[in-house]
């Protein structure tokens, strides 16, 4: 029997699964094909890799084993005693719990263009699995019904405290309904408020927001004595954006390929755009941005609209790092937003540093989805952005737990959650 609005409004929780949010439902998963289905699996100890050298990189560059450049540009803007925590030994050896990219279907195979160790949408796509399996359950959903569920437990397996802040309040109801699903250990408090008691704590806030943590120093003595862990690990370095354009710096070359090894550097090539660091240092007269074929950030901000396909972000720790809130995408701006975008980001460096990414152009899908106030099914031609729940716990390999599928109509370049958008989990065909 197919999917109705009814049996779907009938299965969501009485909360709700976003704070005054809602989003197009479909009668069906989106499908993944055989072939890309197995680069998703093995994206997520590729992933790992990834952070870990990233990581190694960080701190051998902070104890003057590699050049210091490295840890002073990913160490830009975070107070001393974020950064003096951050190197605890509690968290030497740890590297984020959960991890998630966002991967945009192109006609040349997946792009990733982010990658988040504190992603909304876990509960959402626990629930999206869990119900759409209920409901067709002939289809081979991603994970499977359980996934996300099996993969969250992993991590703590005495429970845990959820701890979501009032900049992250509207993912709060999915959290809710989570943990009411894995059971008594596991609670959702208020992290402005809560204090330790035992359970190991999920981090559901920024590192930017600490200054509103009231109780966040007994958190870190609770993790120094050894009484709970923190996930992720307050390690700033490892939620910057920088990271992917690194990927791509040739004085470090050599080193990603000694860190991550030939195969894993390779496949990850294949899925990174090219990136830049907006350092808006002098480059000597003979010298270009490579790829670029410019000598400074001015020349590319004169760029016309067939060159300035390029996407500019905010590398991270700020309110305005998460959401898409300071995406750029060059081509679909005027030349004075985007010179001024690019004076901005210059501006802002070193203590906020911006990057860009070339852009990755989506590929147009036509997925169902129930017309509101009808219910009456309709066709949607858009792009779709893909991304995938990977749970990494402390002693056992990483996992896929589901993948959740938004699809916006073709004409947004920005893929988010919106309104007009569909959010669905995928299957595997």
């Amino acid at each position: 029997m197919p999917i109705s609005p009814a049996a779907l409004d009938a299965a969501r929780p009485h909360g709700g699964l976003f704070a005054a949010k809602d989003w197009l439902s479909s009668p069906e998963p989106f499908p993944i094909p055989a072939a890309l289905a197995d680069q998703l699996h093995k994206l997520g100890h590729r992933l790992q890799r990834f952070l870990a050298a990233c990581d190694s990189i960080y701190l051998r560059s902070r104890s003057g084993r590699l050049p210091s450049w490295i840890a002073t540009l990913a160490d830009a803007g975070k107070p001393p005693d974020l950064l003096d925590a951050a190197r605890l030994p509690a968290f030497r050896q740890q590297l984020p719990s959960v991890i998630r990219p966002d991967l945009l279907l192109t006609d040349d195979g997946f792009r990733l263009t982010e990658i988040d160790s504190v992603p909304g949408g876990i509960g959402l796509t626990a629930w999206l699995n869990q119900t759409y399996a209920a409901l067709l359950p002939s289809t081979n959903i991603s994970g499977g019904p359980d996934g996300m569920h099996r993969g969250f437990r992993s991590l703590f397996p005495n429970g845990a405290d959820i701890a979501v802040s009032s900049e992250s309040s509207d993912y709060r109801p999915e959290m809710d309904w989570l943990a009411s699903q894995l059971g008594q250990d596991f609670s959702v408090v208020s992290a402005e408020s809560a204090q330790p008691r035992g359970r190991d704590l999920y981090r559901f806030f920024e590192l930017f927001d600490l200054p509103s943590i009231t109780h966040w120093q007994q958190w870190l003595d609770a993790a120094a004595a050894g009484q709970l862990r923190i996930s992720a690990p307050p390690k700033p370095w490892l939620e910057e954006k920088l990271w992917l354009a690194l990927f791509w710096s040739r004085p470090l070359r050599d080193l990603w390929r000694q860190e991550l090894r030939d195969n894993n550097r390779d496949a990850l090539a294949r899925l990174i755009p090219f990136g830049w660091v907006v350092d808006p240092a002098p480059l000597p007269p003979h010298a270009v941005l490579p790829n670029l074929d410019a000598s400074s950030w001015l020349d590319v901000a004169a760029f016309s609209q067939k060159q300035r396909r390029l996407v500019l972000k905010l590398s991270g720790f700020s309110e305005l790092a998460w959401g898409s809130r300071s995406v750029v995408i060059g081509h679909d701006v005027s030349q004075d937003e985007w010179s001024q975008s690019l004076a901005t980001a210059s501006t802002q460096f070193p203590d906020h540093p911006w990057i860009i990414q070339e852009f990755a152009p989506a590929s147009i899908v036509e997925h169902p989805f129930f017309e509101p106030g009808t219910g009456n099914i309709r066709t949607m031609r858009g792009r779709v952005r893909l991304c995938p729940y990977y749970f990494a716990p402390p002693d056992g390999p990483v996992s896929l737990g589901g993948i959740l599928a938004t699809i916006v109509p073709a004409d947004k370049k920005i893929i988010h959650g919106m309104k007009d958008g569909i959010l669905v989990p995928c299957q595997f065909v």
